[in-house]
Parts: C-alpha cells; structure tokens; sequence
C-alpha cells in the first residue's frame, strides 16, 4: 500500500497541477466619453491577459488565461461611436477566451484590472482613446451644428462668453444616491442641460456641456475639456450627501489655496505646455531658464486671477440660491477638487443640496425645482460677467462704449482698479476724486486701459 501510494504521488507530481475551472466573463459594459471609450469586462476572479491590435478593419484582441467564452457579449444602451461591437473568437487553447472588439476607427487602447470594491467583483478595464476625438465628442452630445457654428465664430473679435459646465459623476459613477433610489449623476445632468439652454438663449454668451449624456469622465480631464473648448469658467455642479439624513441646503466651492500652490507646481513641471499659456512669445523665447521664469510668472498671475474671479463669482451665486433654497454654507467654501484645478479658468462647484435629505431628495426630483436652481446660477453668472467681461467678447465691447461702475458694499477704489486693470490714479482722475474714498451707490466712470 505504501509503495502504491507513494507511486500515486509520483505521477500527480509528473502531472503538474490540475488545470481550475474557467473563469467565467460576467458581463460587459461600454461607457462613451468625450475623448475616450471604456469597457468594462467584469469577471469573478483576478486574470492574466495579454492583447494586441490589428488594423484594415480596426480590431483590438485580448487573449483572457483559464477563461470561458459562453457569456453573451450583447451590448446594452449608448456604446458610442468608436465601439462597433464586442464578440468571441477562436482562442488560443480550450482554457482560454479571446475577446474581439471591433471599431469604427484607430484607437490607443490602455488596459488594467481592478480589485473588488463594492457591489462590484474583478475587472479587466479597456480605455480606448480616440483618433478623432472631436467626432466622438460630437456624437456624444448630438451636437453637429453647434460645432460647425463654434468653429465659424471663434475668429471672431467679438466672441461670446462661454461657460463650461459639468455635470458631476456619469456612467459607471453615479454619484450620492438619495433615499428612494435617486441617482446623483441624472440630477446634476438635468440641472446642466437647464443651465445650458439659458446661456444659449442669451445674446453673447454660449454653453458647453463637458458631459451631455450617461457616461463618466476623468475630474482631471473635465478642466481640460474646459479648456480645448476655450471656455471662460467652469461650472461643477453636484449634489451633497452625508450619513444621516438631516442635513439639507446647498453650498459653493472654491479651489484651496494649498491645492492650489501644488497645482501651480505641477503646471510649471509641464514644460511642453507652456506654450499653451505664453502663446506666441514661447516661440521666440530661446533660453529654457527665461521661458520658465515668464511661464511661472504667467501662470502664478493667471492662477490668482481665476481664484479671485472664482470666489466673486461664488458670493454672487450664494446670493441668488438663497432665494431658491436653504444654504448649508452662507459663505464660500475652499477645498481639494480636481475639477477645479485650471490654472486659467476661474472655476467654482456647486452643490446643490443634501440628495440624503428626504425632502430635498423630493425637491430635486421636481423639475421646476431645477428650473429654478439653474437659473439662479444663471442669474448670478450673467451679473458677474456684466461686471467684468473678458476681453475680446461682445459683453467687453458693449462695456467699453459706456463704462460706469456702480460702487457696492465692500468695494474699494483699489479692489475696482484690479477688477478693471486699471491705475487707482486714472480713475480718480476720470472722476475728480481727491480721496479713495467711494461711497456704496456712487457711479464711476472707468476710464479705458
């Protein structure tokens, strides 16, 4: 017995280990975004995988290691329009899947698994980036002719004022989920959607969605998407929530003033972009060691400018939602958001109430609720622009021809200098003042720079 059991051993050892059983796949799902595609294989343990593309059609393959091929691949909802479909071919060996995605286009394919978390198990990750990702955006937001006419204008001296605004969380994030089931991510769409359609109806101001449909982006990507789209300010708009359901009001926030300082470290690391805000001069700046100096010159300016810029707009907004809603926070709040990191784009994040609350759960979900709180923001927006519109819009220009400034609580002849770019000693020349001191109501007339 002894000898039969040692021979028994012998030969399992020979045999090398038994093979376990084939992972199987448990779903897919494709998320569309704005400059990328992500799917999402969901699978019930961690696995090795290796990949490769292949071209003339677009294809990406992905060999899965001791993996099943009997999950139907069938794709749900928006895929967008990189992805054409997701299916099975013949795989190396019978303990191994191979997954085809098909495509519309090249695409620069990045892939990663997860470890569980939550209600969700092991996953393999594909993120595809887009060739043209301005046709992916297009198709994404249904919106052809916007861009057609956004490219015709942008020559233009007299531009519109454009404001980026996005709405928080998407796709796979839903965001806070209230008490009934109310998913953060389609509140937050709607309210955008509402305050997109008042800029676009008023003269010389213009809307762009960073997110126009179900799916998620990147924080650190939706500044940047602000930015290709030249957007003069970003609007984040979110709803709160805590662990028990008493707290309610909303709140506005702005970057703090150390994510800022390690913000402005970082752009200055990124010598290849600083091109993008020296302009032209980066062209004709030959010492590397001049060119950093101005860029970190330009863009410590160009941060303080925004910050400032962001925390007026913030007490603007603050004053139109209380007559809208009950405030958690009556005065601006600073924090660590990266969507609010642009160093050149004043950018605040409004939340909009407790979606943990019950009864503002039920006011969210009331769509003159939303109506109204988009257009307080609108309100407040459109006052702060009229104040101090950029340059080269038709706002600045219609300022330019009759500029008066109406003096307010809390502002000073050297706060209006700043805001106007002008000397302290021009306006007091353009308005006979022998003191700086204003009076609040007091109309001043703003000389030109």
């Amino acid at each position: 017995m002894l000898r039969l059991i040692t021979f028994v051993c012998l030969m399992l050892t020979l045999a090398g280990p038994v093979a376990a059983a084939p992972n199987p796949i448990g779903s897919v799902r494709v998320a569309p975004a704005a400059d990328k595609t992500r799917v999402v294989v969901d699978l019930s343990a961690d696995t090795a995988f290796t990949y490769f593309s292949l071209h003339n059609p677009e294809r990406l393959v992905i060999d899965l290691q001791n993996t099943s091929d009997d999950q139907d691949l069938s794709l749900q909802g928006d895929t967008g329009s990189l992805v054409r479909r997701v299916r099975y071919s013949t795989p190396k060996n019978s303990q191994s899947a191979r997954l085809v995605i098909d495509l519309t286009r090249q695409a620069d394919p990045n892939l990663f698994t997860i470890a569980p978390s939550g209600e969700y198990g092991h996953r393999l990750v594909i993120d595809l980036n887009d060739s043209q990702p301005g046709n992916a955006a297009v198709s994404a937001a249904g919106n052809t002719a916007e861009a057609v006419r956004m490219d015709s204008t942008s020559n233009q001296r007299d531009r519109d004022i454009i404001v980026a605004i996005d709405a928080g969380h998407g796709g796979n994030d839903p965001g806070s989920i209230g008490p009934s089931g109310t998913y953060e991510k389609h509140i937050t769409l709607s309210i955008a959607r509402k305050l997109a359609a008042l800029f676009d109806a008023e003269p010389g101001m213009r809307s762009v969605l960073v997110r126009d449909g179900d799916y998620y982006i990147y924080p650190t990507k939706r500044p940047e998407i602000a930015r290709k789209k030249k957007a003069d300010l970003l609007i984040s708009i979110h709803a709160d929530a805590f662990s028990q359901p008493e707290p309610r009001g909303g709140s506005v926030w702005v970057l703090s003033m150390r994510r800022a300082d390690s913000e402005l470290g970082r752009w200055l690391e990124k010598t290849e972009q600083h091109s993008e805000l020296l302009g032209g001069a980066a062209e004709v700046i030959s010492d590397n060691a001049s060119e950093r100096y101005l860029a970190e010159t330009i863009i410590g300016l160009s941060m303080d400018h925004s910050m400032s810029a962001s925390y007026d707009l913030s007490k603007k907004v603050i004053g139109e939602m209380k007559q809208v809603t009950r405030l958690h926070k009556r005065s601006p709040q600073a924090a660590s958001f990266a969507v609010l990191t642009a160093p050149d784009i004043p950018s605040i994040l409004v939340e909009v109430g407790f979606i943990s609350n019950p009864q503002e759960e039920k006011n969210l979900l009331w769509d003159t609720y939303r109506e109204r709180l988009a257009r307080s923001m609108f309100n407040a927006t459109k006052s702060y622009f009229k104040q101090v519109p950029p340059d080269g819009t038709l706002w600045a220009s219609q300022r330019d021809r009759n500029r008066t400034h109406r003096v307010q609580s809390g502002e000073s002849l050297s706060l209006l200098a700043q805001r106007y770019n002008v000397k302290v000693s021009s306006i007091k020349e353009a308005n006979n003042l022998r003191s700086d001191v204003v009076r609040i109501g007091q109309v001043l007339t703003i000389p030109r720079t």
